[in-house]
């Protein structure tokens, strides 16, 4: 990756991502665009995270649904592991805790696709910084 030295350095960067995501859009029927973050700190793997995050990244696709899967670090909710942050464009982010593969598949088929509310949502402790 090239060094950014300048504002529009950072603007072509910018724009590139704008239009790879506005690209997304359209390969995914003009649908929002979903982004799941897994909680893969020492506690979420040792409840079973990877499995979860090898479930979304394998089902998915499978289900006609693009989304962007990454692992992240701690989240702040230990007691509910496996949790995951589910972030769909020009939504507030919802956070799921104790998600098991039932729990995961329910989520793909209510939430994602419907816009239905799945037990296991967790208050959100923290901001987003715009």
């Amino acid at each position: 990756m090239e060094t950014i030295k300048s504002v529009a350095d950072l603007e072509k960067i910018r724009t590139s991502i704008l239009e790879a995501n506005q690209k997304k859009i359209i390969e995914n029927g003009n649908k929002k665009l979903v982004e799941i973050k897994v909680a893969m700190a020492t506690c979420g793997i040792a409840s079973g995270a990877k499995a979860i995050m090898d479930f979304f990244i394998e089902e998915l696709p499978k289900r006609n649904i693009v989304a962007h899967v990454k692992q992240t670090g701690c989240m702040g909710y230990c007691y509910a592991e496996p949790t995951l942050e589910i972030i769909i464009q020009d939504e507030k982010p919802v956070v799921f805790g104790f998600v098991d593969l039932k729990k995961a598949d329910e989520i793909i088929e209510k939430f994602i696709k419907k816009g239905e509310l799945v037990d296991g949502i967790i208050p959100i402790n923290y901001e987003l910084a715009l």
